[in-house]
């Protein structure tokens, strides 16, 4: 009898532990986040867990960014092996959606979590968008900057009293100012001058501050109208190294370092070297006191390229999520925008409005001062072959960047691109 009663007991216990263990939802996560981005990201993750004990685990995984993550994105979508939830460049979206990568996330389980297109900028949220249907939530704004050393700006009369630069805007203005530099810096401007992801950015903002259209909506690369504004904005770029002022042929971590050694005054890059400068700052690596600010408006109105990180969701072939699953992912999505004020130290601007537009984001620096980013950001086109690590990128490496630094002129870059893009589009 006593037996019996033990026997009862611990299957009691063990029906007790199999339902503890299926209340709970394990979200299997993927994403390309590393250095200063990856630091802040799994100690989010760490948050979400602590918070969600017994109810929610985020089980993590970061793999390499780029094409190797949205490759093995497509391939494990494909036979169902992709995880439940993902981080994804809004830019890739039409990728992802001409493979049959991304399920749709409709607007009634978004709303099940306070999310709709209200929350979040227009822009940013019609970047996760394919047809009017949603694929990717938004997570941040992530913009090119410039970076600036408030001791050489201030020697050569570049700073104000606030302790931002004066005398950038325009395109002449920006070139007597690096003239300016000259005097009390080798290297007035950093930026990437080989390869392609800076010189993509800067283009595509200076095309944005024309009106330049890259992508008609026929199909068309560089319509007849955007052509001379596009020689325009690459000439712009290749006059810093013909003048000087930003060295040929430099490499990402080339471009980095000349600024943080303290040689270059001016630092063209992306948001997500704020936490380089922080950090080093903080150990009292840096050398000297560093702002951030837009990109300065060279053309006609402030217009600055933009991407965004956001969460999607892998459409697994024969793998049906189910609602638990699927609710456990949704409250992942949404409870990371509703606390992206720790993403902010990244350097990102929060997509989430009530997040951007709160106080403490409004006094975050150097973030603050260029939150102006989510109202003049420019998406990149909405195409397969463009965002990150794409065929666009790779024209840009073929021929933007042989502009810049002199190896064929403005309009055969333009004309050569337009070309090679229109041939794999046709």
């Amino acid at each position: 009898m006593q037996k019996f009663i033990k026997i009862a007991l611990l299957s009691t216990v063990a029906a007790l532990s199999i339902g503890a263990a299926q209340a709970q939802e394990n979200v299997v996560w993927w994403d390309f986040l590393s250095g200063g981005d990856g630091v802040r990201m799994k100690a989010l993750i760490e948050q979400f867990n602590t918070e969600h004990e017994g109810e929610i685990t985020i089980q993590p995984t970061t793999l390499e960014w780029g094409t190797p993550f949205y490759t093995k994105v497509q391939t494990s979508a494909a036979i169902g092996e992709g995880p439940d939830v993902m981080t994804y460049h809004l830019s890739r979206v039409p990728l992802g959606v001409e493979s049959g990568a991304l399920a749709e996330i409709s607007t009634e389980d978004l709303a099940g979590v306070g999310l709709s297109a209200d929350t979040f900028a227009a822009a940013n949220w019609e970047a996760g968008q394919s047809d009017g249907k949603q694929y990717a939530v938004p997570f941040d704004i992530h913009s090119i900057i410039l970076y600036y050393n408030k001791d050489k700006l201030a020697e050569a009369g570049l700073l104000g009293e606030d302790g931002k630069p004066t005398g950038l805007d325009g395109a002449e203005n920006f070139m007597a100012a690096l003239e300016k530099l000259k005097a009390v810096s080798d290297t007035p401007l950093s930026l990437q001058t080989s390869g392609d992801g800076t010189p993509w950015r800067v283009f595509y903002s200076l095309l944005g501050q024309q009106d330049g259209v890259f992508l008609g909506e026929d199909g068309t690369f560089f319509p007849d109208e955007t052509i001379p504004k596009a020689v325009k904005a690459v000439e712009t770029m290749a006059s810093w190294v013909e003048g000087g002022y930003a060295p040929a042929l430099t490499e990402y971590e080339n471009s980095v370092a000349l600024f943080t050694s303290g040689e270059s005054a001016l630092h063209m890059n992306g948001v997500w070297e704020v936490p380089t400068m922080t950090d080093l700052a903080a150990k009292g690596e840096l050398g000297f006191e560093w702002g951030a600010i837009a990109i300065p408006t060279f053309f006609d109105h402030p217009a600055t390229w933009a991407d965004s990180h956001g969460f999607a969701i892998p459409n697994n072939v024969g793998k049906e999520m189910t609602p638990e699953k699927k609710a456990a992912v949704l409250e992942v999505i949404s409870w990371f925008n509703e606390n992206s004020l720790a993403w902010a130290d990244a350097g990102h601007i929060p997509a989430y409005s009530p997040t951007r537009e709160s106080e403490e984001f409004k006094t975050k620096e150097p973030n603050a001062t260029y939150s102006i980013l989510a109202d003049t950001a420019v998406f990149d086109p909405k195409s397969p072959l463009a965002g990150v690590a794409s065929p666009v990128y790779d024209a840009v490496a073929n021929y933007i960047s042989p502009a810049m630094n002199g190896e064929m002129t403005a309009q055969e870059a333009i004309d050569e691109m337009k070309a090679d893009l229109q041939d794999q589009a046709d």
